[in-house]
C-alpha cells in the first residue's frame, strides 16, 4: 500500500488540478451520449450531426450553468462566517478554494464553443485544456464586465515570453500591455527571476520598458503604473524613465507589508540552509549535472554545462523531496517563514515567500501612491486584480499560491497570453460602449 501511495502521489496527484478534471468527467456524460462518432463510418447527414451538435451544446451548456450556481453557493457559504457546515462543492471538491468573483461558466463556455468547436467534435471529448479555457473566459468576464479591474499580473517565462528568452521589442504582447496602462490598469511583472540590479531586468523586458519610456500614447502617471517584483516577492522596482536602465530599485522598508518584515533573518538564513543541504543531496542521489546556486533570499539548483536539459521527472522529484524536507524541519514546522520550492523549467529553487506575498505588494504598492496609485492606503482587493501565470499545479508551481490574494488566469503559452489580452480587451470595450 506504501508504495503504490507513494507512486500514485508523484505521478498523479500533483500533476492535477481537481476542479478542472471534476468538470471535464461532469462534461465527459454528454459527449458519450451525443457524440456520434459512428457517423463517420454510416454517412450519416449533416442535418443529423447538426443535430447531434447542438444538443451537446444544450447539455454541455446546461453543465456549466449547474456548476456555475454551485460556486455562487460556495461563496455564499464563504461569506457567511457563522455557517459552520461545507458548500456542496467543497464537499464534491475537497480541494476547491475561495472564490473572489462569481464565474459565468455557461457564458464562457459559449464563447469558447464558437473558438474550438467543442461541441462539434466526435472522437475528442472535452480535455483540460478546455475546460481551463472556460475557466479563463469566465475569470475575465467576471472582472470586466461584471466587475473592475485595477490591477494585473503577470509571471515571466512562459506567459510573457518562452522559458529562458526575453521580451523582444517585436512581441505582439507590448502593444497590448500599453493598451492596458492607457487605461489606467496597473501592471506588476511577477517574476521568480531574482536579480538585485536593474540591468538584469532591463536585459530580460528590454522590448517593454524601451516601448513605454518611448510611448507618446501614456502620460507620466501611466508610465509609473508597472513595476517588476522580482525573485517572487523579494526585490521590487520601478519604472523610471531618467535611469539608465528604465527601472530603480525601491528599498524594502518602502513596500514590505508588516506580515513580511516581521519575517526574522535568522530564520531566513537557517531555512536556505536547510534547503542547500536538501538540494545537494538530490544533486547526489539523482546525480543531476547541475551545480548549487545561493542568493540572500533563494537558493536553487541550476544545470551544468548551461545547456544541459535535466529531466522533468528529476527536476520534479527535487521540487517535492525538498519541499517535504523543509516542512517537516525545524525551522518549516514554526511556519514564521513562507517559502516556495518550484520547478523553473530548468533548474529548481526555493525563494523566501512566494508570489502571494508579490501580488499582496503590488496591491498594496498602487493603493498607497506607489506608481502613480490612489494614495488612498487601501490595497487593491482580489476581486479587482487578476493574475496570469502558467504554473497552477498544486506543487511545484510557483504561480498556485496567488489563487490566495486574487482572481487567476492560467495560460500554457505566450501565444495564449496574447489571446487572453485580446479577450480582455474586447469585454472592457463592450462595457464602456
Amino acid at each position: 500500500m506504501t508504495s503504490r501511495y507513494r507512486v500514485e502521489y508523484a505521478l498523479k496527484t500533483h500533476r492535477r488540478d481537481q476542479f478542472i478534471e471534476w468538470i471535464k468527467g461532469l462534461l465527459a456524460v454528454p459527449f458519450v451520449l451525443y457524440s456520434q462518432p459512428n457517423g463517420v463510418f454510416e454517412g450519416e447527414g449533416m442535418s443529423s450531426l447538426a443535430q447531434a451538435r447542438e444538443e451537446a451544446h444544450r447539455r454541455y451548456s446546461e453543465i456549466c450553468r449547474d456548476v456555475e450556481l454551485m460556486i455562487d453557493d460556495h461563496i455564499a457559504h464563504q461569506n457567511n462566517a457563522e455557517n459552520p457546515f461545507p458548500s456542496k462543492l467543497k464537499l464534491l471538491v475537497p480541494t476547491i478554494g475561495p472564490f473572489f468573483t462569481r464565474l459565468p461558466l455557461e457564458a464562457a463556455f459559449k464563447l469558447q464553443d464558437r473558438k474550438r468547436y467543442i461541441s462539434s467534435r466526435r472522437f475528442v471529448s472535452p480535455s483540460f485544456n478546455d475546460v481551463r479555457l472556460i475557466l479563463n473566459s469566465a475569470q475575465i468576464m467576471a472582472v470586466t464586465t461584471h466587475g473592475t479591474l485595477q490591477l494585473a499580473t503577470f509571471d515571466g517565462d512562459v506567459t510573457l515570453y518562452d522559458d529562458g528568452q526575453n521580451l523582444e521589442p517585436d512581441s505582439p504582447i507590448i502593444p497590448r500591455f500599453i493598451d492596458l496602462l492607457r487605461k489606467n490598469i496597473k501592471i506588476g511583472i511577477v517574476t521568480a527571476a531574482g536579480y538585485t540590479t536593474a540591468d538584469k531586468y532591463h536585459a530580460r523586458l528590454h522590448g517593454l520598458l524601451d516601448s513605454i519610456a518611448n510611448s507618446a500614447d501614456l502620460t507620466p502617471s501611466q508610465k509609473q503604473s508597472i513595476i517588476i517584483m522580482g525573485g517572487e516577492a523579494n526585490y521590487l522596482f520601478s519604472f523610471s524613465p531618467s535611469s539608465p536602465y528604465l527601472l530603480e530599485p525601491v528599498p524594502r522598508d518602502q513596500w514590505l507589508t508588516p506580515e513580511m518584515a516581521a519575517w526574522n533573518e535568522q530564520d531566513i538564513t537557517q531555512l536556505l540552509d536547510v534547503a542547500e543541504a536538501a538540494l545537494g543531496d538530490c544533486i547526489k542521489t539523482l546525480n543531476l549535472p547541475a551545480v548549487l546556486m545561493r542568493k540572500d533570499r533563494a537558493v536553487g539548483i541550476i544545470p551544468d554545462p548551461p545547456e544541459t536539459r535535466i529531466p522533468r521527472e528529476s527536476l520534479e522529484e527535487t521540487v517535492l523531496v525538498v519541499q517535504k524536507i523543509l516542512e517537516l524541519s525545524s525551522v518549516g514546522r514554526q511556519r514564521r517563514v513562507p517559502f516556495c520550492a518550484f520547478n523553473g523549467g530548468r533548474d529548481v529553487f526555493v525563494d523566501i515567500g512566494d508570489k502571494s506575498w508579490g501580488v499582496a505588494v503590488c496591491q498594496r504598492w498602487f493603493a498607497t501612491g506607489g506608481g502613480g496609485g490612489s494614495g488612498k492606503g487601501e490595497a487593491i482587493k482580489g476581486d479587482n486584480t487578476l493574475h496570469v501565470g502558467d504554473q497552477f499545479l498544486s506543487a511545484g508551481a510557483n504561480d498556485f499560491r496567488a489563487r490566495s490574494v486574487g482572481t487567476t488566469a492560467w495560460i500554457a503559452s505566450p501565444a495564449e497570453t496574447v489571446d487572453l489580452l485580446d479577450e480582455l480587451a474586447e469585454l472592457m470595450g463592450e462595457k464602456t460602449s
